[in-house]
């Protein structure tokens, strides 16, 4: 059984190194972790961590690992994590609940015990997280009805298909909705929780648990669950893996629709019709795709004009990859840059 670094009854539970005086005066801020049978295991080892180690560095979080009856579970990695306490037993008003996930989400949903708790708990909580398929928890609880929502992007359709009144995000890291946040798929339950802290205690707290967690970064929410990248290994027919190809290793060409098409041995139009087919996306939309990522890499690794980061990237004019961070991102490429390590979403407009 794994007992939890950090959690209630092991050593460094209080988490008071380092802490200030005015830190210790701060009420603590009770967050519950839901664990039940083949749980994935990083959904909840990865936020009680994150917590935890807030609290080496000023934060007063009292991170509780609960079940609906106080039992130990065995996680699908086969590893069993100690419950704290049965759900029900927990003091008062939670601040934060956070429902991990399992991967046959319909076994967890069937499960009335457990929906009950979720219920129950998130009532009592002011704010709710889930990590993973544990949207599919929150979904069931009626608490994602006329919300946005994101989770695993595997899930994304099947969640949308089971739960029509929650609007799906198939593509963030994870999706703030009022006094309810959903993440994508295991690690990004890390990311979510960077941004619970860096809410509560700003975006030095937030960074200095992700460097000593060995995080490469604090992501924002909005950006990508997975690589444009990526996408060729999936793709099945090998035209279009090998204009994939082609479009990844140089972002920055001209990548016209006719020299694809000719490059790939197909006409325009069947290539066309295969990239609809097997991304949703037309040849232009996935390559722009890749040349907002390449833009995206530029920014963070340096301080290069933004006309410059343009041209390498392949946009051509700083005006035109503007257009595509404001319409994929939500923000200017000024603000994504300054903003890169940062949690938190930028809605600022500026250029």
């Amino acid at each position: 059984m794994t007992r939890i670094p950090g959690a209630p009854g092991t050593p460094g539970a209080s988490g008071t190194a380092g802490a200030t005086g005015r830190a210790a005066a701060r009420p603590r801020h009770l967050v519950a972790v839901l664990a039940f049978d083949q749980v994935q295991l990083l959904d909840v080892t990865g936020p009680v961590e994150v917590f935890t180690t807030a609290n080496a560095h000023g934060a007063r979080y009292d991170v509780r690992i609960v079940s609906a009856a106080g039992a130990d579970v065995r996680t699908s990695a086969g590893v069993r994590i100690g419950a704290d306490s049965a759900a029900d037993t927990l003091p008062g008003r939670l601040g934060t609940l956070v429902v991990p996930g399992r991967a046959d989400w319909r076994q967890a949903v069937g499960n009335l015990t457990l929906t009950g708790t979720v219920e129950a708990l998130a009532a009592r909580s002011g704010r709710v997280a889930s990590v993973c398929a544990g949207a599919f928890l929150l979904a069931e609880a009626g608490l994602l009805d006329g919300r946005r929502a994101a989770t695993h992007w595997q899930l994304a359709a099947e969640l949308a298909a089971a739960y029509p009144r929650v609007s799906v995000e198939p593509d963030p890291l994870f999706v703030r909705d009022g006094r309810v946040t959903t993440s994508a798929g295991v690690t990004a339950g890390i990311d979510l929780a960077l941004a619970l802290v860096e809410e509560d205690h700003g975006a030095d707290l937030a960074r200095a648990v992700a460097r000593q967690l060995v995080v490469f970064m604090a992501r924002p929410a909005g950006q990508s669950q997975f690589s444009a990248r990526l996408v060729p290994r999936e793709a099945r027919h090998p035209a279009l893996r090998q204009v994939m190809d082609a479009v990844g290793a140089d972002p920055a060409a001209a990548h016209r629709m006719d020299d694809l098409a000719r490059a790939a041995g197909v006409s325009p139009r069947h290539l066309g019709r295969l990239f609809r087919a097997e991304t949703g996306l037309s040849p232009g939309q996935y390559a722009e795709s890749v040349r907002l990522e390449a833009a995206q890499a530029l920014l963070e690794a340096g301080n290069d004009a933004v006309d410059t980061v343009a041209e390498q990237a392949g946009f051509g004019s700083a005006e035109s990859m503007r257009r595509a961070f404001q319409q994929s991102l939500g923000v200017a490429p000024t603000t994504y840059r300054a903003r890169f390590r940062s949690t938190a979403r930028v809605l600022d407009p500026a250029p």
